[in-house]
């Protein structure tokens, strides 16, 4: 055997394994085209068709949720920093957010419906001490101003006296009398008369 096909018997295994290594290579290649996703440095984009958009809102800051309930607090007239209407914002459904009360015609009787309303009330003022309510009283049109001015006046007496038989005290409470004088709805009808037959519970600021 000659010198030269010494040399190629000795450089066919290395010619085998460089033809191994570049099919190797290719193979790589074709994979990366027929699936370019997984190529290296290839960006993808996030799948959307799971997409639960209240897994987004669990993710906003919570304090911008508070700060737009304040908002609108504010723009119903209550004062976060004030300590019953902090109350009621922190119960949106809470009684302590009716502050009036109705009653029948020629009447002064708490309906059974309101004394849970006042019981609340009354609880508020016992745990805020320095906390002061006007009751005023009101009546429909019909009868005279005198006997109406009365009449208001007994309804914010009976609304007191449900108050500080819960817990209120006396020097927490005001009462007063406008009797036909005030009426929320400037009527001479049924439902104007319910409306303005009523006892108006009002928190000093």
């Amino acid at each position: 055997m000659t010198a030269r096909s010494h040399r190629n018997v000795a450089l066919h295994p290395l010619r085998t394994l460089g033809l191994a290594a570049s099919l190797a290579l290719l193979a790589g290649c074709a994979h990366w085209i027929e699936d370019p996703e997984t190529a290296p440095g290839e960006e993808t984009e996030l799948e959307t068709e799971d997409f639960d958009p209240t897994e987004a809102e669990a993710l906003e800051d919570p304090s911008d949720a508070d700060e737009e309930r304040l908002e609108r607090a504010r723009a119903e007239g209550l004062d976060p920093d004030d300590p019953l209407d902090a109350a009621v914002l922190d119960e949106p459904d809470s009684p302590l957010a009716t502050r009036r009360v109705h009653f029948a015609f020629d009447s002064s009787d708490i309906r059974d419906e309101d004394i849970p309303v006042l019981e609340a009330h009354a609880e508020f003022l016992r745990e805020h001490p320095d906390e002061r309510m006007t009751i005023e009283g009101h009546t429909d049109e019909r009868g005279s101003r005198e006997y109406n001015l009365a009449l208001g006046e007994r309804r914010a007496e009976a609304v007191e006296r449900l108050l500080r038989a819960n817990g209120a005290r006396s020097d927490q409470l005001e009462v007063v009398s406008y009797g036909e004088e005030d009426p929320l709805i400037d009527e001479s009808n049924e439902d104007a008369w319910a409306e303005n037959r009523r006892a108006e519970l009002l928190y000093e600021r």
